[in-house]
């Protein structure tokens, strides 16, 4: 029976957790926004072309279609015939919930999909950290490509950045040396890592063992030489569209009437502002915007107002874009779907 102690722990952490994140959101607002006149940054949102929105949010909405294709890919040893409809829809139910409340979007849109698929927890959440671990290695390689496009002077404008992709660089290798010791060496590894975490704790162990069983499913769903090929393929196609979206925001806004505005230049936003997405604040809300908007202005010699513009109405379209997509997918795939919300909600408890 567990206490009513225990069941207001959680709920505590999750409360220190969101207002945590809510703060970082402020204070990344303020960093971007501050000494910006927001009525002029209002009117120029208020200008931009509707046709160019329309493209932005189709161009949006096909990287995360593609996205959904690789979940499938991902998938395939688990569950071959695994719906594209359910798949597309706990993606996007994701995401609609990451705008609220950070991260806990990947553990939705995973109990969603099993609820839907009749799947285990544990086999989706492995392939959803699966999914995170390429994409961290493709926004590593994303950062790479920018460095080589405007190798002039991204570092220097940016001097943290080559630090990070060292950091980066060490990190990954440390989750791929992991992730290849717990698929080829399974059991043995897995018992290694728990035993030694047991000496610290035997409630870090468990969570430590879970994880690692998690990866282990993950990444074993992930079979045969054309699923890592298509996988790589997709990934690819990913980034590019995320470039063309960030692309055609330029066009949305007006600033190709500024000054010439390239597809590499749309690489080069999105691969930097992709950083202020990993940071937990609700949907990027505020790291994006700064991290967006100093590209701009420092790398590109924009103007601070339209910048910040920029950022704006390209963040705002995406973010309604996941909250209405989300919320009309809710409802339409599942007529029960207040059952199937309380299913989720005392996974998300017990998790």
């Amino acid at each position: 029976m567990i206490s009513g102690n225990s069941k207001k722990i959680p709920a505590l952490r999750g409360l220190i957790n969101f207002i945590i994140s809510i703060g970082l959101a402020a204070l990344f607002l303020f960093i971007a926004f501050h000494g910006v006149n927001l009525g002029e940054v209002f009117t120029l949102v208020s200008q931009a072309s509707i046709f160019w929105l329309v493209v932005f949010a189709f161009s949006t909405m096909a990287a995360h279609y593609i996205r959904a294709v690789r979940w499938k890919i991902i998938l395939h040893s688990v569950k071959p015939d695994a719906s594209m409809k359910h798949i597309f829809g706990s993606l996007m139910i994701g995401y609609g919930v990451n705008c609220v409340t950070p991260k806990l979007g990947e553990v939705t849109r995973a109990i969603m999909l099993g609820k839907w698929e009749g799947l285990s927890r544990t086999s989706m959440f492995g392939t959803v950290i699966v999914e995170r671990v390429i994409d961290i290695v493709s926004l590593g390689f994303a950062v790479l490509v920018s460095a080589f496009i405007w190798r002039e002077n991204l570092y220097s404008i940016f001097p943290w950045l080559e630090t990070s992709l060292y950091l980066s660089a060490f990190i990954m290798l440390a989750i791929i040396l992991t992730i290849y010791f717990s698929v080829r060496f399974k059991e043995r590894f897995y018992g290694i890592i728990v035993k030694l975490f047991e000496r610290f704790s035997i409630k870090w162990a468990e969570k430590i063992g879970y994880v690692f069983e998690m990866l282990i499913q993950g990444f074993t769903s992930l079979k045969g030489f054309n699923n890592y090929l298509f996988t790589i393929i997709l990934t690819v196609a990913i980034l590019m569209f995320y470039a063309l979206s960030s692309y055609l925001g330029f066009l949305m806004v007006g600033l190709d009437k500024l000054q010439p505005v390239t597809y590499e230049m749309g690489w080069v936003i999105m691969s930097i502002s992709a950083i202020g997405v990993i940071i937990p604040t609700p949907g990027g809300t505020g790291s994006y915007h700064a991290l967006a908007k100093s590209t701009l202005v420092l790398l590109f010699g924009f103007g601070e107002t339209i910048s910040a513009a920029y950022a704006f109405l390209t963040h705002a379209v995406s973010y309604v874009l996941f909250i209405f997509t989300a919320v009309i997918i809710f409802v339409i795939s599942n007529r029960q779907h207040i059952n199937l919300f309380k299913l989720v909600k005392k996974d998300l408890e017990e998790t």
